[in-house]
């Protein structure tokens, strides 16, 4: 009866915790945003009092840095990403247009191989309009989610109010909420709380600074090779890394249409191009990830992708900066689970001696 009531009794929290986010995700994004900040700077203040600054004003100087640098970069990149971007929409018909005359030229038999003989300016057409819809449909997803912020100003004044505040008093925090839970079980849920933080802190915080990297490394090495819009693709790119083989096969696709329609017939530069994405890749997979993400955070790639799409899906942009936490907590709590079952005499046939 003790195992059941447990079961019942997290099972009503988790499904009271997912109707108030259902309700409350139009005005949660500050708030979310504001958590997410304050979870990843953690570490920065704490080692800014090992050196004796106290938490409060180690707190407002690292969110003072953490705004005024989010400012100088939006000024700075903003408007040249908007022009790139506006010029990228209006050549796109050029551009497709360019890959259809391509794929249709008889002395290219080897695009068609590649492309399908039955492959025309329809089917191209067709595909960029569901390509298009399923992007407008997302997108439409996050905006509903984020609406109700009443404004981006909102979240520009609020985020870091809260994320001064909850970093003045995470410590406080953490040993308020550690004080609630039974202390026959404390023991446990502590360390379910360190593998699932260590399992967040290892996926996020690793794969921030592997987008930032990869999307310098991009947008710096298609800019070199005269690129149209190299800059744009290659910091897009960077940045959906965190979605695991789509955002890397989203540039490549991109910067390979882009080139073929920019430089073709040099093919060299065609090759350059697609490239700088394999190696990125390789340095991705071999020298980032196992450095900077680790390899035991327990979080699989499809697992990942399907909570991003789900949560996002569901709570909008919300939702997806929930998606990775729930995700990991999820995981950490599935393998704790599968330890008790081969654990018990459900799995092992053996009754506990009396």
């Amino acid at each position: 009866m003790t195992f059941r009531w447990q079961v019942t009794f997290w099972a009503v929290m988790l499904a009271a915790f997912l109707l108030v986010l259902w309700l409350l995700h139009e005005v949660l994004l500050p708030f979310v945003v504001g958590m997410a900040l304050a979870y990843l700077l953690d570490p920065v203040v704490t080692r800014l009092q090992r050196v004796g600054i106290g938490r409060l004003p180690a707190a407002l100087m690292i969110v003072g840095l953490f705004v005024v640098a989010f400012l100088v970069l939006i000024i700075l990149i903003v408007p040249i990403l908007g022009t790139q971007l506006a010029a990228f929409i209006e050549k796109l018909p050029g551009y497709i247009g360019r890959l259809q005359s391509l794929a249709a030229d008889p002395s290219h038999p080897w695009v068609r191989q590649i492309v399908g003989e039955g492959f025309g300016q329809g089917d191209i057409g067709d595909l960029v309009k569901q390509g298009a819809g399923y992007i407008t449909t997302f997108l439409r997803s996050l905006w509903s989610g984020g609406q109700a912020l009443i404004s981006i100003f909102s979240l520009l004044i609020v985020t870091p109010v809260v994320a001064f505040y909850l970093l003045t008093d995470w410590n406080r925090m953490v040993a308020t909420v550690d004080s609630w839970v039974p202390l026959p079980h404390r023991a446990t849920v502590q360390q379910l709380a360190h593998e699932i933080d260590r399992a967040i802190a290892g996926f996020v915080r690793g794969q921030i600074a592997v987008c930032l990297i990869l999307g310098s490394y991009y947008a710096v090495g298609l800019s070199l090779t005269g690129l149209n819009f190299g800059l744009l693709i290659g910091l897009v790119s960077g940045l959906i890394t965190f979605i695991p083989y789509v955002g890397s096969m989203t540039g490549l696709v991109l910067a390979v249409g882009v080139a073929i329609a920019q430089f073709w017939p040099e093919w060299t530069m065609v090759l350059v191009v697609a490239g700088i994405f394999f190696v990125g890749q390789f340095i991705e997979g071999y020298v980032l990830a196992p450095k900077l993400v680790g390899e035991n955070v327990g979080l699989h790639p499809v697992w990942v992708m399907f909570a991003l799409f789900a949560f996002g899906y569901l709570f909008g942009f919300v939702g997806l900066l929930l998606a990775i936490p729930l995700a990991a907590a999820v995981g950490v709590l599935a393998r704790f689970a599968l330890r008790q079952y081969r654990a018990s005499p459900l799995y092992t046939g053996v009754e506990p001696p009396r």
